[in-house]
């Protein structure tokens, strides 16, 4: 009797690995007969195919679309990675509709996505480096510029440039970072913040009409670099208009003529460029200089909107420097993620 009703229990109450990879096998059995035999699997999901299609031409064409209208190829660049969310929701309506044709086409767009992005998703930091580097839209509006300096500065880098600084914040922010950083300037509402001397420090001409970008040569124990500070015109969505970017395009081509004219071979770019990397209209400046998010990061890095980043508009871009890792910051009280990076200036050395 007890042997019996030893067998009893374990027969109606197990639930170990054999019992669930059989109901695993049932299901997928139920599936696979469900579409075996099944002549329309191959007429179902058209219309899913050919939208898999058009996401797989957007990416893969996405520099030909034109800006002639609404910047329409600008707004599709600053928000090309995204595109790749869509891929799982075909998937899903190919499942659902039991589409073979759907569910092949799929393939299309995943591929294009992953040959375009794939390499951003892998680790590529590595140990070392000579100076790091920081920069952080604050927000104009932000009620603890304070607190927010002290963020960036615990953040452990060397330079730091601030964008949108409004005059009655500068003593804030000056008197916050002032134990941690001897040296600084601050030209109209973008400052830099440097643990090493700075010389050569003016105000750049990116066409506003007010100083909204700046350089400098900071002194670094591995040598002397130019580091360039900036913030590019925002931009917006408009119904009537569509992305409007006009001035922030012109003063793009500005920054980067002043770049191209820069005397050091060793140049950063920190600030935020209301821009991504994919953005044809910041060619001007993304020719000439490396992604350190790109280069040595991991993920996208997005830094704007801070509650729920959608694109990485904030840059740390280097020119004869070598990206070692990069990362986004902790959320202040900012509207934008602060970015930093790790690099190494002295690339002659092991």
């Amino acid at each position: 009797m007890a042997q019996q009703a030893y067998m009893t229990e374990t027969d109606n109450g197990g639930s170990g690995p054999e019992r669930r990879g059989n109901r695993f096998r049932r299901l997928l059995g139920r599936l696979v007969t469900g579409w075996r035999g099944d002549p329309r699997i191959w007429r179902r999901g058209i219309v899913t195919a050919v939208i898999a299609v058009l996401l797989a031409l957007v990416m893969l064409l996405h520099a030909q679309i034109p800006n002639a209208i609404g910047n329409l190829g600008s707004l599709t660049e600053t928000f090309l990675p995204w595109i790749g969310v869509l891929v799982p929701l075909l998937v899903l309506v190919g499942l659902v509709r039991k589409s073979a044709t759907a569910l092949i086409a799929v393939v299309l767009p995943a591929v294009v996505w992953l040959n375009l992005f794939g390499g951003l998703l892998s680790d590529k930091t590595s140990p070392g480096g000579d100076l790091t580097i920081a920069t952080h839209n604050v927000n104009a509006d932000n009620t603890d510029p304070s607190g927010t300096a002290r963020d960036v500065a615990a953040s452990g880098a060397d330079v730091v440039a601030l964008e949108e600084l409004t005059a009655g914040a500068v003593p804030v922010y000056e008197k916050a970072l002032r134990s941690t950083y001897k040296y600084h300037s601050v030209q109209g509402t973008v400052g830099l913040w440097s643990k090493y001397p700075l010389t050569g420090v003016r105000a750049v001409d990116i066409k506003l009409g007010w100083t909204r970008a700046m350089r400098a040569a900071v002194s670094t124990p591995s040598g002397e670099i130019a580091v360039y500070v900036a913030h590019l015109p925002s931009v917006r969505v408009k119904l009537e208009a569509g992305f409007t970017a006009r001035q922030r395009d012109k003063s793009a081509d500005a920054l980067g003529e002043a770049i191209a004219d820069e005397k050091l071979p060793r140049s950063v770019l920190l600030g935020d460029l209301n821009g991504t990397m994919n953005d044809r209209a910041l060619n001007a400046v993304t020719s000439q200089m490396r992604s350190t998010q790109g280069a040595a990061g991991t993920g996208f890095g997005f830094s704007w909107p801070a509650s729920f980043p959608m694109a990485r508009i904030d840059q740390i871009l280097v020119k004869g420097i070598e990206p070692v890792t990069s990362w986004t910051l902790p959320e202040t009280g900012s509207d934008h993620l602060p970015v930093a990076a790790r690099v190494k200036v002295d690339t002659t050395a092991s």
